[in-house]
């Protein structure tokens, strides 16, 4: 593993309230139609970075909007989050070799899909966690 490690939603919510910050590398369709984290009760606003641009292009200045965004102190731990778990994988990744302490939350916003089809399985939104609807 190339960066610091898997949480669940739970213990990603945890690390959260120890000061990490959420960065939240969906696209922006996808935090205006499906909702948004809502970290009011941590320290820290999430940060929201596309991984990929609109029509799945990845996004060439990642890690430059990353330091933009993120504290200067590196130590200042960040945690990852995409719809399923994949994308924000690759953001952990990438954060790491950029010198950031980066974790990965498993199942994503959305989580799995059912055997309908649908994202109702897990994820930080199906296990209950703060949400808000529509656009950052």
């Amino acid at each position: 593993m190339s960066y610091a490690g898997d949480l669940t939603p739970q213990e990603a919510w945890a690390k959260l309230g120890t000061g990490a910050i959420l960065v939240d590398v969906r696209t922006e369709g996808e935090w205006a139609h499906i909702g948004i984290p809502d970290t009011k009760a941590t320290e820290n606003d999430p940060l929201f970075i596309q991984w990929n641009l609109a029509g799945g292009l990845p996004n060439p200045h990642f890690v430059e909007q990353l330091r933009q965004q993120a504290p200067e102190d590196t130590a200042v731990e960040l945690v990852f989050l995409c719809r399923s778990g994949v994308r924000s994988v690759a953001a952990a990744t990438a954060a790491t070799a950029a010198g950031y302490t980066s974790y990965n939350v498993l199942e994503g916003f959305e989580g799995e899909t059912d055997r309908f089809g649908e994202r109702t399985v897990n994820g930080w939104k199906n296990r209950g966690l703060p949400t808000n609807l529509g656009k950052i």
